[in-house]
């Protein structure tokens, strides 16, 4: 198993002094925005799509520095109401595909998307209760919305040999483990988990359980390593679904927070470990917005804290047991 780090947090710096600046602290893997939300501080996705020697730069760049790329990461809402907006998240989408075909990187991260509550809405609208009955209507509009668009998308996915790992969102069509297997179920194998718990601590799943959940279906394609505290002074008082600003971060019930800060450097072994019951052994990328704290800060002790964590050789026989 691997450290990486989605390069965001460093968009100041050229792709070359990020990445010295990550193989200096012992990373092996990065994890590039090519769009949307991330950005595309590192990767134009325009400058090197079908652009041999860009690509060719590109891995010299990754190899002078001992890394390679996890996964390319465009997270955006293909499902927007707005069609323009859903165009240009669609089109983000598929390039990022084709390029991670192209420079073979197996995996493209990304979010599921939000629809409307219905055909004549203007906003996405994320539905959480059955009652009053039209969001159980709503809902059900969604789920056909999201069917139709992520039928095509898995199977240009297919076509490209790549994953989608969507990351379980607050605000998405898929924000919990079974979600993400019912989108899977109506689409293929194509689609899988961007395993990030940070969302998962606030809604209160186990982690480790969500993770034998998804590893029973083979459906984590990709981590993010990221924790989440939850602060109970608040959270008594007003619930987990919050809407203060992230940087109020007193008045919050939870915050983002470090590897480390959140959770004890025991439960992380314990998320490590069971990743690896279920057969995962790819990149735990490391995703800063601690805002506590400094990106490099922030990244330096999540590195040290799965440092101790990851598990840096195969399993031995186990003599014990025969």
């Amino acid at each position: 198993m691997d450290i990486g780090v989605l390069t965001v947090p460093l968009g100041g710096q050229s792709l070359d002094e990020a990445l010295a600046y990550l193989s200096d602290l012992g990373v092996d893997a990065v994890e590039l925005g090519c769009g949307g939300f991330p950005g595309d501080d590192h990767l134009d996705r325009q400058a090197y799509l079908d652009e041999e020697e860009k690509q060719a730069e590109l891995q010299a760049l990754l190899d002078e520095h001992d890394l390679y790329v996890s996964a390319l990461a465009t997270h955006n809402n293909p499902l927007h109401p707005d069609d323009e907006r859903a165009a240009e998240a669609d089109r983000e989408l598929r390039a990022a595909i084709r390029l991670a075909d192209q420079l073979d990187v197996n995996t493209v991260t990304g979010f599921s998307g939000l629809p409307a509550g219905g055909p004549d809405d203007e906003v996405p609208n994320w539905i959480t209760a059955p009652w009053p009955t039209e969001h159980a209507d709503a809902h059900e509009y969604q789920w056909r919305v999201a069917d139709e668009y992520w039928s095509d998308l898995a199977a240009h996915a297919g076509a490209h040999d790549v994953d989608v790992a969507i990351e379980m969102h607050p605000n998405m069509l898929v924000y919990e483990p079974r979600g993400l297997l019912e989108l899977r179920r109506r689409t293929n194998d194509r689609i899988g988990a961007n395993f990030d718990p940070s969302h998962l601590y606030w809604q209160g799943i186990d982690v480790t359980e969500a993770i034998r959940l998804l590893g029973d279906h083979d459906a984590i394609h990709h981590v993010h390593a990221k924790d989440t505290k939850v602060y109970e002074s608040n959270a008594r008082e007003k619930g987990v679904l919050d809407t203060a600003p992230y940087t109020d971060e007193a008045d919050r019930s939870w915050l983002f927070r470090s590897i480390g800060y959140g959770h004890d450097e025991s439960h992380w072994k314990d998320v490590v470990s069971t990743l690896r019951m279920v057969g995962y052994d790819g990149a735990l990328s490391i995703e800063h917005e601690d805002s506590l704290t400094s990106a490099r800060e922030g990244l330096e002790k999540a590195v040290d804290v799965l440092d101790r964590a990851v598990f840096e050789t195969r399993p031995g026989d186990a003599y014990w047991a025969e």
